[in-house]
């Protein structure tokens, strides 16, 4: 049985939650900023196993394991846009695939610390995950604007999804940084 101790011991530890800022207010659940932390660390973790991949691959025969990679997944080599990837593959040293692969490693470093910066939710994250996202903002508008006259071959909805999912984290965390994120006064 409990006694009456008991439960306003339980009530006072309750009421006595940690805080998660110095205004003492409980912070609030926040799907959006949820989903912003999954893009960041699922961003960050590709980039990781790309720049692994990158690595690995550095000192072999890339145009070979190229021809090697069209015939197992049965595309036509001889279509133009294969043909030109090789001419580019046939192009990259071991130097350049290595330099490639230590810059991808540092990108993804940058989504991961975000990730876990936003997990814990400490402004510092937060105004990097607005600058790293603000950042490609005029970037992609440019590959919008600019790259279909040039017979860009990529499709133009990609960039869309990212424009709008960029603009969509830049305005989320700027409107929502006070509520989200911890304030430290000295």
């Amino acid at each position: 049985m409990i006694s009456r101790s008991e439960l306003q011991a339980s009530a006072t530890q309750l009421r006595e939650q940690p805080k998660s800022s110095d205004t003492g207010q409980i912070k609030k659940p926040a799907p959006t900023l949820y989903a912003i932390i999954a893009i960041k660390l699922l961003k960050g973790a590709l980039f990781v196993t790309l720049a692994i991949v990158l690595w690995t691959l550095s000192d072999n025969d890339l145009p070979k394991d190229y021809q090697n990679l069209l015939q197992h997944l049965r595309f036509n080599p001889e279509r133009k846009f294969w043909v030109d990837l090789a001419q580019q593959i046939g192009k990259l040293t071991e130097a350049r695939v290595l330099w490639a692969a230590a810059g991808t490693l540092v990108y993804s470093l940058f989504s991961l610390v975000e990730g876990v910066g936003l997990m814990f939710r400490v402004s510092w994250a937060g105004w990097m995950a607005i600058g790293e996202s603000a950042f490609f903002i005029p970037i992609e508008i440019y590959e919008l604007i600019h790259r279909p006259e040039q017979g860009h071959r990529g499709h133009p909805m990609v960039v869309v999804i990212i424009l709008a999912l960029n603009i969509l984290i830049v305005w989320y965390l700027l409107r929502n940084r006070g509520r989200l994120f911890r304030h430290h006064h000295h």
